[in-house]
Formats: C-alpha cells, structure tokens, sequence
C-alpha cells in the first residue's frame, strides 16, 4: 500500500491541534540510518487506510518529498469517541533486519469440516493474530489456516500448521499454543417430571377415644 506524507515544521501542543482543525493528521517517521522526521499526512486519506487489514500488517510505501521509503505502522492514536486519529507513528523498514510484527490469522474451511458439517460442532478461534519475527521480504500480510479437516473433538495446536517460508512465532513461553478447539454441542437434558404427591388413603384418619 502507498501513501503520501508531508513534511511537518512545527511542533507541539498547539501547533498539532491547528494542524487537526485544516484536516490533517501529525505524525513522526523513525528508524534506520535517518533522524526522526516529523511529518503530516491527509486525515481522510488516512482514515480509508486504516480501515484496510494491510495498513496495520504489511510493509508500506511512503512518498515524502519526491521520495519513496518503505515504512510499517507502529503507533495509532485515536480520540476517545471521535472518528480523529491523534497522531501516527511509522517506522523505516531494513531490508536486513528482522521484523517483529503481529499478523491477523485468517481461518477458511470449517464449515466443510466433519466437525461443523457432520457433527454440528462449535469452532473456537482461540487465537485471531500470530506474533512473528522475519525478514521484510518475507513478511505475510495474513497467515491462513485450512480448518476443513477438522473433526469433533479436536484441538489445533501450533505445530500442527506450516508457517510461511521464514517466519517464526513468538509463543512468550507457551511452546505450542492452541490456535482452535472444537465444542461439542450441548445436549438438551430431559428433565423427568416430578413424582406427584401421594394422596392420603381414606379410612385411615385417626379415630376418637
């Protein structure tokens, strides 16, 4: 994906909250063998970009004055209740330096699976995005996961998927994580109906003296 970023002059407070008012959002690009760079990009430019998977997962082409660096989004500042991004960070990309990144996972096939289509299980996506590490170029936007072989029962575990080529995951002391399990239905217990009460037989009231 690209976008256009603008040099930004000022600095502060004050001076983001006027650039806020013309419609445009400040923001900082950082790393690699460059200073940081104040900059300003378009807030409704912005605003579509962000609602797109990549911009939050996948390397970004940015043209600053005529230039192009390839760029990845750090940071999102949002308002608390408005639609108005506070401010944006990016980070310059080293074609030689790992990455480490969190990308979505995208699940496909469970309803062709025995566990949903015979069984009438429930799958649950335990985990929704995959913290990695590798290089820029081998970066995925998304990490898809075939669950059509799924079978009642069953738990998906880590290990149990192929990684894209030169991609690792970062399991923060869990070796092998669940990325899904399947649920049973839950069956519907029959309730018995309650013995009705005994009636007191006739006749045997106790008699007078």
């Amino acid at each position: 994906m690209k976008f256009v970023a603008y040099e930004r002059q000022k600095q502060g407070t004050g001076a983001s909250r006027r650039l806020r008012i013309t419609g445009r959002t400040p923001g900082i690009v950082y790393g690699g063998n460059a200073e940081p760079q104040l900059i300003e990009l378009d807030h409704n430019a912005l605003m579509q970009a962000i609602r797109k998977e990549a911009f939050h997962s996948s390397i970004l082409e940015m043209e600053l004055n005529g230039q192009t660096t390839k760029v990845l989004l750090r940071d999102l500042q949002m308002h608390p209740f408005k639609p108005l991004v506070l401010h944006v960070d990016f980070q310059r990309v080293d074609a030689n330096t790992r990455l480490h990144m969190k990308v979505p996972v995208h699940y496909r096939g469970e309803e062709e699976s025995p566990a949903v289509k015979t069984d009438k299980c429930l799958v649950n996506h335990v985990v929704t995005e995959l913290d990695i590490t590798c290089l820029p170029a081998d970066l995925p936007e998304f990490i898809e996961i075939d669950l059509s072989g799924l079978k009642k029962g069953d738990s998906l575990h880590l290990n149990d998927i192929t990684l894209p080529k030169g991609v690792k995951v970062v399991t923060h002391g869990k070796p092998n994580p669940v990325l899904v399990s399947v649920v049973a239905p839950a069956e519907e217990e029959e309730i018995a109906p309650a013995p009705a009460a005994a009636a007191p037989e006739k006749g045997k009231g106790k008699g007078k003296k």
